[in-house]
């Protein structure tokens, strides 16, 4: 545990994370000093709450000095590590990690932490339900709702910590270890940041770096990037597969979710494959891994069952709207990179009005052509990214400049015929017209709201 009482501590970024890291450590006796390259008047909303807290605030840019003379640095996922004052300041010897780090240093009892490209946050949600439902004291958190450091006041030695983690996040991490780590699939994203896809898989897989014999490791086999990180493992690694069976984990068996512990152990039923609520075979997926993580946490087959069956969509995850004169709406905000928004188009057969756009991550839309062509009758373009979607996809399926979202939601609703979709997953990160993806989807379900009289 670290030593943190009279320690000058410099937060870097001020995020909901780079906040609740700057507030904990105050509370540890800390000399804290936020730092962040927004400006005092983007930042007024926090600013009170931690002057009033005795923490200093540096706004509008990032000192050198301010670095230097740290003892420990702490970075928000959103700011890169290859910033210039943070490549200085570990030249000097300033140890630097992130606010995942932190509070794992701190965080009592045992974690299940989940990573992926896609479906993270429903896969997080989905096994915080079955533990606690299995009457596990269970924390959820990271990249889902509160932060970790958020958790650490609540945690126990008894409690489980099921933790939604990015690559921004498990990149600084060092001592960081989970009981059970669970990579959903690897797939092109963030090449903004990382620079590379390489660079990008070998950051996943940091969730199983300081893991030993005695902790877990669950992979999806039929992702190849995922599977391969599995001859890089210390941990005892298990499997899931909606493709084929596997010598200890979950896959699908006459029509049933199985699970077996280990490849001479007897095959467990865990429930009918049509009991699973959720759209999409990516979501099979994510219960699979549900489900190996959950029994390896001790969870029985039955209290699985039920709770995956009363589990319901997350919120901007292929959620379901609206049917409006014949026509189904659904809000896939979270759709922020090209595979996620295939998986969300896969989950329909076809007559799909597609918005696309926002802000480009690097990402190579050309990859969407063949399901689009399949299955899209028309794609609805929005923000930064639109000119670049159009050249990737001009020739392959009907494509229209909206601009925006008020704009696209209405085009597509004016042109879609009953049994038709209109799916918003925009393959795209929402910064240039959003806050968040959830304030993008907030406002999706907003507008579709708006074109049947309701809010």
């Amino acid at each position: 545990m670290l030593e943190l009482k009279g320690k000058k501590v410099l937060v870097v970024g001020l995020g909901k994370s780079g906040l609740a890291a700057a507030l904990f450590l105050r509370h540890q006796g800390a000399q804290v000093t936020v730092s962040d390259v927004r400006s005092a008047e983007a930042l007024a909303k926090d600013i009170p709450a931690l002057l009033e807290e005795g923490i200093m605030v540096e706004a509008g840019g990032h000192g050198l000095l301010t670095f230097r003379r740290q003892d420990l640095i702490v970075v928000s996922p959103g700011v890169p590590l290859d910033t210039p004052e943070l490549v200085q300041a570990k030249n000097f010897g300033r140890p630097v990690i992130g606010e995942l780090e932190l509070a794992a240093r701190f965080l009592q009892g045992k974690i299940v932490a989940i990573t992926g490209s896609n479906g993270k946050t429903t896969t997080t949600a989905l096994l915080g339900e079955i533990l606690s439902g299995s009457g596990l004291p269970t924390l959820v958190g990271g990249n889902i709702g509160v932060p970790v450091v958020g958790l650490i006041d609540e945690s126990t030695p008894d409690t489980w910590s099921v933790l939604e983690v990015s690559s921004f996040q498990l990149e600084s991490t060092i001592e960081f270890r989970p009981t059970i780590a669970v990579i959903l699939n690897i797939t092109p994203d963030h090449l903004d940041r990382h620079g590379s896809f390489e660079n990008y898989a070998r950051a996943k897989e940091r969730i199983f770096a300081a893991q030993d014999e005695n902790d877990f490791v669950v992979l999806n086999a039929d992702n190849t990037p995922a599977a391969e990180a599995a001859t890089r493992a210390k941990s005892r690694v298990y499997w899931f597969s909606v493709e084929h069976p596997v010598e200890q984990g979950a896959w699908l068996q006459n029509g049933f979710v199985v699970y077996r512990s280990a490849k001479e152990a007897s095959v467990e039923q865990v429930m009918p494959l049509k009991g699973i609520p959720l759209k999409g075979t990516h979501n099979v997926e994510n219960v699979l891994a549900a489900v190996v993580a959950a029994r390896l946490a001790g969870v029985q087959v039955e209290a699985i069952r039920r709770a995956i069956e009363k589990f319901q969509a997350v919120e901007h995850r292929l959620e379901y709207v609206a049917t409006i004169n014949g026509v189904e709406f659904y809000n896939d905000s979270k759709a922020t990179n090209v595979d996620a928004t295939a998986k969300a188009v896969a989950a329909f057969s076809s007559g799909i009005h597609l918005i696309l756009g926002g802000k480009d991550k690097g990402s190579d839309y050309t990859l969407l052509s063949q399901l689009l062509r399949e299955r899209v009758s028309a794609v609805y373009t929005i923000g930064s990214a639109a000119a670049k979607i159009e050249s990737h996809l001009r020739g392959v399926v009907s494509l229209n400049s909206c601009e925006t979202l008020d704009k696209a939601v209405s085009a597509a609703a004016s042109a879609a015929r009953p049994g038709e979709i209109v799916l918003l997953a925009p393959a795209c990160s929402s910064f240039d017209q959003f806050e968040n993806y959830e304030q993008r989807g907030r406002v999706f379900k907003e507008l579709v709201g708006e074109l049947r009289g309701w809010k």
